[in-house]
């Protein structure tokens, strides 16, 4: 799969204007309902780890959400053929 790194870049950046306050300041986290939406998909959410095991139901939804937004256009397939 190509990632559209761009997309994924962009997609940082507007989601930190969910946290936007005192007119230009964002959190280097997410809100409460959202963090809470989140460790519902990881296992063991709360340890000293820099990271974590998600739960099957959010691995599958991951790569579905990453793929949905994310994968870069695919080439351009030619249906010629040369005999």
């Amino acid at each position: 799969m190509d990632i559209d790194t761009a997309a994924v870049d962009n997609a940082a950046l507007a989601l930190r204007y969910l946290t936007l306050h005192d007119h230009d300041r964002v959190w280097k986290n997410f809100g409460g309902d959202v963090m809470n939406w989140l460790y519902s998909m990881i296992d063991d959410p709360v340890n000293k780890a820099k990271s974590v095991v998600l739960i099957d139901e959010g691995l599958c939804e991951s790569k579905h959400l990453f793929k949905q937004h994310f994968s870069a256009p695919a080439a351009k397939v030619s249906h010629e053929t040369n005999f």
